[in-house]
């Protein structure tokens, strides 16, 4: 693919959920992230940009939560099988697919809706966390650290099997990229999968060039595109202060954008999430501004 595949329309979806978080105030960052300017940065950039507006999410408080092992879980599938079919229909269309959150839960509509699209995709995960969770191994309940575990066939049905098909994506065309924080049951599970893992400690050694290399090959091998996935959580908090679960030690402002330019220059990225921008945690809108610069730079901007 060539990087004129980048310059498709682009439909941005906003999903305000802190259904599948612990702390209130993520179902802001959509609002967030569009303040900071992203449909202007884009159109700047040449992009033609429609803007979906929000899809409709039950506020916690109005709601029970439920199994506490997966808490909201009728609210989390109901919120991702309306973001699924708007990706879909977004892929198919001829758009790209920008969604701006809201919690990581949302995830698993944004992976069904972009492999129903166009097939055998390879994934892109970057995140402090693994998000590879179940019903079974989750310390809090929080069904956004289960949406890669159930993009791959794991945890409950309910979330395995939504758009009636499962698994989404094969694990050997998956990369996360930025682990530092890895509960241990979650960690045989990873294992047991086969994904690829890209912890802090890789970036460090190899330098982020040499882990993007790696990880675009993975994920383009024998696949139609990659659905890119970025928690605002694998940067340092000191980048990106307003996450709901920051980790220290992550991506610098620099290896965050050179993530995406690199992603632009391989022409690869047929869907994406920005997540986890939480303005009720953040100072001055600096996540919302940076998940904008990200997208600006994985859609094309250039020093040069």
């Amino acid at each position: 693919m060539t990087s004129q595949h980048m310059k498709r329309p682009i439909r941005v979806i906003g999903v305000p959920s802190d259904l599948g978080q612990g702390r209130r105030g993520v179902d802001m960052g959509p609002s967030a992230i569009r303040y900071a300017g992203l449909a202007d940065k884009l159109r700047a950039l040449s992009h033609t940009v429609e803007d979906l507006g929000n899809i409709d999410v039950p506020q916690p408080e109005s709601r029970d939560q439920g199994d506490q092992k997966l808490k909201y879980l009728r609210q989390v599938k109901q919120v991702c099988e309306e973001l699924r079919v708007r990706v879909r229909d977004a892929i198919r269309a001829g758009t790209l697919p920008l969604v701006l959150g809201g919690d990581h839960s949302l995830s698993i509509g944004s992976v069904a809706g972009a492999v129903e699209a166009s097939g055998n995709l390879g994934c892109i995960w970057f995140d402090a966390h693994g998000d590879m969770n179940t019903d079974e191994t989750t310390p809090s309940g929080n069904i956004h650290g289960m949406p890669l575990a159930a993009s791959l066939g794991y945890g409950h049905p309910d979330l395995v099997n939504l758009g009636d098909f499962s698994p989404k994506l094969k694990a050997d065309r998956v990369v996360l990229v930025g682990a530092r924080s890895i509960d241990a049951d979650e960690r045989k599970l990873i294992l047991e999968s086969g994904m690829h893992v890209f912890t802090m400690a890789d970036v460090d050694e190899q330098g982020m060039s040499a882990v993007m290399k790696q990880a675009i090959a993975i994920a383009t091998e024998g696949t139609t595109g990659v659905h890119l996935s970025v928690d605002l959580d694998g940067l340092d908090p000191m980048y990106a202060p307003g996450v709901g679960t920051p980790v220290n030690g992550g991506f610098t402002y620099r290896e965050g954008h050179l993530a995406m330019e690199m992603l632009a220059a391989a022409g690869c990225v047929t869907s994406v999430d920005f997540v986890e921008v939480n303005p009720i945690l953040d100072s001055e809108n600096r996540t919302g501004i940076m998940a904008v610069e990200l997208a600006a730079s994985l859609l094309g901007l250039r020093v040069m």
